[in-house]
């Protein structure tokens, strides 16, 4: 895990600039767009063109910036400067480019009531089953304080923001870091907010020059839902990275559902302060955390999937990382995070050491995880849980109807803490024997392990109830994320859960 970033991003690596100009001589930069109340770049279009063929021309708003897949599809790049209203309309034989740091509306500030003088908002309303494509590693989408998203895909139709290479079809299983990923900043609090009058907020996300936080914890940075974001995550300097879908400040009444994070490079989804509840997430292949948390998140995320990249591939991933931070505030005047967790299962990867876990809780933590399951795949030494410093025992992580199946329960350098905290909990099992089952019609990709179906023994745990925990939970008669086969809430909007659903 990184920790949130104090000061500006003055310039984007020379590498991630030549990752974003290597093969995208259709794609052009073409500055600020203004679209008023809602009338631009929002329908029509030419007449439907045959299958396979692109369409003639874009939609008023973008720019025309040539063809892509063999000359099938027509690019047409959405601005760098998204001010006012902009859709971006289903059309066949059309598929959309951003480039560059591709922003929505201008950091209006700490105060919904009183907006930075001169501050624009931009409200990006994307249809679906839009496709969206990015072509390096400093190309991302930024939602700024006071804009908002509103990206609702359909089981049947999910929103798809992936790479240049993935149209082109030269993406593998093990593809990643080929964009930089989504980033939504908001108005809720968080640990470098100062929340008495005059509030103010210091911290700037992660891999970027944005800020974030205030005092408005149901702040509303719009709709995701049925969303697929892949190959994406860049590291722009050293512990400074681009994550698949990056929320801080993010507040309460913003909808973050059915979301899936494919091969990032690094994490999957973290998230810096804020209230945001996420239901029905999919992480697989992130090559860090699948979900990271810091600088105080205090909101619910129920119905995960976090299945780990393979072995080799990093020594550093977990299926969760929780924090706050500042560590150097005393613990009694921390602003902590409190997570709420339930209905997750987390597949870890190999791992060839004792010194890495499938889930673990670091500083300023005062957690509630039930009804899960943590596992391993067969052979790794990961633990499946540790609690990393006497701040995080101290402030309490509670854990209820847990299931652990792991060769290690706990990691050794941390076995003390991190069982005292478990078996403190109900209905809690510390090393039990995983009969998790993978979906029909495979196991395994070349890069992840699928076995994230409950079997008897999983479903053997009396769940705890969940809507007693936090409100935004549902009560399920289970643990863990998918209760059996015909269970499906997963299928159908995402990509790579099964060796025949290729990304």
């Amino acid at each position: 895990m990184t920790g949130f970033r104090l000061t500006t991003l003055l310039a984007i690596s020379a590498s991630a600039l030549t990752l974003a100009a290597c093969g995208s001589a259709e794609v052009a930069s073409p500055g600020e767009g203004d679209f008023g109340g809602g009338t631009g770049g929002g329908g029509g279009g030419p007449v439907t063109p045959p299958p396979g063929t692109p369409a003639a021309d874009c939609p008023t708003g973008f720019s025309n910036v040539g063809l892509i897949a063999s000359n099938t599809l027509r690019v047409c790049q959405l601005p760098q400067q998204i001010n006012g209203a902009l859709t971006v309309p289903l059309r066949a034989g059309t598929i959309y480019s951003i480039t560059g740091r591709t922003a929505v509306g201008t950091d209006q500030g700490v105060d919904p009531a009183a907006p930075i003088a001169g501050s624009v908002q931009g409200i990006l309303t994307i249809e679906a089953g839009v496709r969206i494509f990015a072509s390096g590693g400093s190309d991302y989408l930024l939602v700024n304080r006071g804009s908002q998203l509103f990206a609702e895909g359909t089981a049947t139709n999910p929103i798809v923001f992936t790479s240049r290479q993935n149209v082109e079809s030269t993406t593998t299983e093990s593809s990643q870091g080929q964009w930089g990923g989504i980033v939504l900043a908001g108005r809720a609090p968080q640990a470098n907010c100062q929340l008495t009058t005059p509030v103010t907020c210091t911290g700037t996300v992660e891999g970027t020059s944005a800020f974030y936080g205030g005092n408005t914890p149901a702040d509303n940075s719009g709709r995701l839902r049925y969303i697929q974001i892949k190959f994406s995550g860049f590291e722009i300097s050293t512990g400074n990275e681009l994550q698949g879908l990056t929320m801080a400040g993010v507040g309460s009444g913003t909808t973050v559902d059915h979301i899936q994070v494919y091969n990032s490079s690094d994490d999957g989804i973290e998230i810096f302060g804020g209230n945001v509840n996420l239901r029905h997430i999919v992480i697989n292949g992130a090559d860090d955390d699948g979900l990271d948390t810091d600088t105080g998140w205090r909101g619910g995320a129920q119905f995960g999937i976090v299945t780990q990249r393979a072995p080799g591939s990093t020594s550093r991933s977990a299926g969760f990382e929780f924090s706050s931070a500042p560590t150097s505030v005393p613990l009694a005047s921390r602003y902590v995070s409190r997570p709420k967790i339930a209905n997750w299962t987390l597949v870890g990867r190999n791992s060839p050491t004792d010194a890495h876990t499938v889930a673990h809780f670091d500083s300023g933590n005062d957690g509630t995880i039930i009804n899960s399951v943590f596992t391993s795949v067969a052979g790794s030494l990961a633990g499946c849980m540790a609690i990393n410093d006497a701040d995080t025992a101290t402030s309490g992580v509670t854990f209820n109807s847990v299931f652990m199946s792991c060769s290690l329960s706990y990691r050794p350098a941390n076995a003390v803490l991190s069982a005292a905290a478990f078996t403190a909990g109900t209905n809690n099992t510390a090393a039990g024997t995983s009969t998790l089952t993978a979906p029909a019609s495979g196991t395994s990709l070349s890069n992840q392990v699928l076995t994230f179906i409950n079997g008897a023994n999983e479903n053997a745990v009396t769940p705890a109830t969940a809507a007693s925990v936090h409100a935004f939970f549902q009560n399920t008669t289970y643990i863990g994320a998918v209760q059996n086969a015909a269970d499906t809430w997963w299928q159908g909007w995402t990509c790579g859960l099964t060796a025949g659903a290729t990304c």
